[in-house]
């Protein structure tokens, strides 16, 4: 996260970071452990949680975003003036690694098939 800060060098030091994975990957463990809140009463995301951090100077604006199935299609309507995104796995769920890699991967392409669609261009699948 660091690196991340000091490539930034945003003028207004404040950065806005999606936090997405599938549902109990451990998402909100992780705000709330560097929120230095108590991790073991977490329970399931049911829409989105927005933390802020001050770190060295900078306004870190974390979006913890639920990762239910029901939940997934509107995760590209958080993208907007994201600055970074963490994708959480949860390696020990070796079932759902597959998943998890197909909902990156499709979430991914729909985005860049967004970017490319409004600069004009076309993208080649």
């Amino acid at each position: 996260m660091l690196s991340i800060l000091r490539k930034a060098r945003l003028k207004d030091k404040e950065m806005r970071i999606l936090m997405l994975g599938l549902d109990n990957a451990g998402k909100t463990t992780i705000v709330k452990k560097i929120m230095g809140e108590d991790v073991n009463s977490v329970s399931p995301t049911l829409g989105f949680i927005i933390k802020t951090i001050d770190f060295e100077g900078y306004k870190l604006n974390i979006w913890d975003v639920g990762g239910q199935k029901t939940l997934r299609s509107y995760w590209r309507n958080y993208f907007e003036k994201t600055d970074a995104l963490i994708w959480v796995v949860d390696a020990t769920d070796r079932l759902r690694v597959g998943d998890c890699k197909e909902e990156l991967h499709n979430l991914l392409q729909e985005e860049a098939s967004l970017l490319f669609t409004s600069n004009g261009s076309q993208l080649l699948t």
